[in-house]
């Protein structure tokens, strides 16, 4: 999930004088018209292709046919990390271009590409029916996994920048929803593929063949959908393309370009563009002009530069660890294995392990739902503790279990299927705390002109550990056994010390505080005083201010009429 960071009191005008306008916020606003609904159907179908994709080869990798093509490479546990670790590598990839390749080619077109690179790794996965095997499933997941990590950055970065801000924060917590659905339904299909000539040594090939090609389906509707759909307001603005970009807002919108709202929006927007183009003439003028080689340049050297002061490598540390500690609870150890895991605990059977796994699916999915309800009022630190310490116990408990029964599962049935409720009861842990929580905490701990690098960094950090989880756990539930279990309780009892020792309390925090909190003071300061400036420069503040009075802090009201009353020592408004 990636989220907003503190707002400050001139964001909260703002968001105030927005929803007098638009008359309502939240999942309700999202179907308040037919476009808006159309934007949020869209966030859900990107979060559905990575979701499927992420939870689809889990089953495949156990079924009879599968394992009949593949050869060693099923049954030798280096070679099956290999084969489920390559999508996430080629992901890593991805994230490195993502973020590029949308500023130069716009998030429009660089969708557009993504998704032909994904259809052509699924297209190459479907030709392993063939005697090429093993290769078509490396090359294939690697390609795929470029534009599903490309994707994962870009889909959301769209959905938020041509939704209405005032429903954006539904837009995260439907799009969060939409990944963990896509993993509950490819375990489902891959539990009812399996029986696709049987379950035994006469299985069709269609039984693993068809769950992977229906990855095709959410990547085909999402291009297709996406040749309809506008370019970016935000990225046209950002390009000079400042009336076409008002154009395509109103038209979003479904209000004349002369409208308040629309006036306020793009205000906005175009605030925001110049203080990037500021920001990067300051700290970088040598990569100011706006070129694709600058563009490029830009993201390596800006993420390089958070590394050269002490405050700013603390909050690489943390977004890098709390990434770390993530992957390292085990969350795709199951997800890329629950199957295989299942059988480990003593399942009687391949068709009662994939049944067990759609359970997986089915509590992932509820425990994120109130994820998103509750994080700002409980904070991060406490829900992410109480998570890694629930977590953790579950895994010493299975330890436990599978310690004392594993030579004696037929007799001790209880046992495994204690032992697969605490899988169970693992993932809903994960689903209400670290899924969401992490990505919160990484996106709101950075200074405005910092967010955009420190995020990629910490996604960068994410998929990194995701590839090295998905290549060892085979060779660790062969080597170690319930050794597995205690090692990732183990690694996640840590990340809980972690958070508790060393990671701030975010909540509610403007960047200023945060400022103060890692010892970098000045420079969300040096932000606000440059982004007030360019708020006044394009117009934003008299937009703001105009109707009903409204106090905004610092002795600043706004009054019926559009006068602006202030105190003498209250007239900076902080951004």
């Amino acid at each position: 999930m990636a989220p907003t960071g503190a707002a400050s009191q001139f964001d909260q005008a703002a968001l105030e004088r927005r929803k007098a306008l638009s008359g309502g916020t939240g999942p309700l606003a999202l179907v308040k018209n037919i476009k808006v609904f159309g934007i949020a159907c869209f966030a859900c179908l990107g979060g559905l292709l990575y979701g499927y994709n992420q939870g689809v080869f889990s089953g495949v990798l156990t079924m009879t046919n599968f394992g009949e093509h593949m050869g060693v490479w099923t049954k030798n546990s280096t070679q099956l990390g290999w084969l489920t670790s390559i999508l996430e590598l080629g992901a890593w990839v991805g994230t490195l271009y993502s973020g590029f390749l949308a500023e130069i080619l716009s998030r429009k077109y660089a969708i557009l590409i993504n998704v032909a690179i994904f259809c052509i790794g699924v297209v190459i996965q479907a030709t392993a029916i063939t005697s090429s095997g093993h290769n078509s499933i490396l090359g294939g997941r690697f390609i795929t996994g470029m534009g599903v990590g490309s994707l994962s950055m870009i889909v959301p970065m769209y959905n938020a920048e041509i939704a209405p801000p005032e429903v954006r924060g539904a837009l995260v917590g439907l799009q969060q929803l939409s990944i963990t659905l896509g993993i509950m339904i490819s375990f489902w299909i891959d539990y009812g593929t399996n029986f696709i000539g049987g379950t035994g040594a006469g299985q069709h090939a269609a039984a693993w063949l068809l769950p992977l090609c229906l990855q095709l389906a959410p990547a085909v509707l999402l291009g297709g959908g996406m040749l309809f759909m506008p370019f970016s307001p935000r990225w046209l603005v950002h390009h000079d393309r400042e009336a076409e970009g008002r154009r395509v807002l109103a038209n979003l919108r479904g209000l004349p370009q002369d409208s308040e709202l629309i006036e306020l929006e793009f205000a906005e927007i175009k605030a925001q563009s110049v203080f990037e183009k500021r920001t990067i003439a300051e700290k970088f003028p040598h990569l100011a002009q706006q070129t694709a080689w600058n563009t490029i340049k830009l993201q390596f050297v800006a993420i390089a530069s958070l590394f050269k002061s002490k405050p700013m490598f603390r909050r690489v540390m943390i977004a890098c660890l709390t990434m770390f500690f993530q992957q390292w609870t085990g969350i795709n150890a199951i997800l890329y294995y629950a199957p295989k895991i299942f059988d480990s605990l003593g399942l009687s059977s391949n068709t009662v392990s994939l049944l067990a796994t759609g359970v997986v699916g089915i509590a992932m999915f509820i425990a994120t739902i109130p994820a998103v309800m509750y994080v700002d009022t409980l904070g991060r630190k406490p829900v992410l503790i109480i998570g890694a310490l629930g977590m953790a116990s579950c895994h010493y408990i299975i330890a436990g279990i599978s310690g004392s029964f594993e030579d004696t599962w037929k007799s001790h049935s209880s046992g495994a299927w204690a032992a697969v409720a605490m899988v169970w009861i693992f993932v809903i842990h994960f689903g209400y705390s670290w899924g969401p929580c992490a990505w919160i905490l990484i996106a709101e701990i950075w200074p405005l002109s910092n967010r955009p690098y420190g995020i990629a960094l910490g996604a960068s950090a994410n998929w990194m550990n995701n590839f090295i989880v998905g290549q060892v756990t085979p060779d660790m539930l062969t080597g170690m056994r319930f050794g597995t279990y205690i090692f990732f309780g183990t690694m996640i009892f840590a990340g809980a010390g972690f958070i508790y020792f060393f990671v701030p309390e975010t909540k509610n925090l403007t960047l200023e505080e945060m400022d103060i909190l890692f010892g970098s003071v000045g420079e969300a300061t040096a932000d606000a005083e440059r982004m007030r400036e360019i708020n006044k420069e394009v117009g934003l503040d008299n937009l703001v201010h105009r109707g009903n009075s409204v106090d905004v802090g610092n002795g600043i009201s706004m009054e019926k009429g559009g006068v602006m009353g202030v105190e003498e020592k209250g007239d900076d408004i902080s951004t």
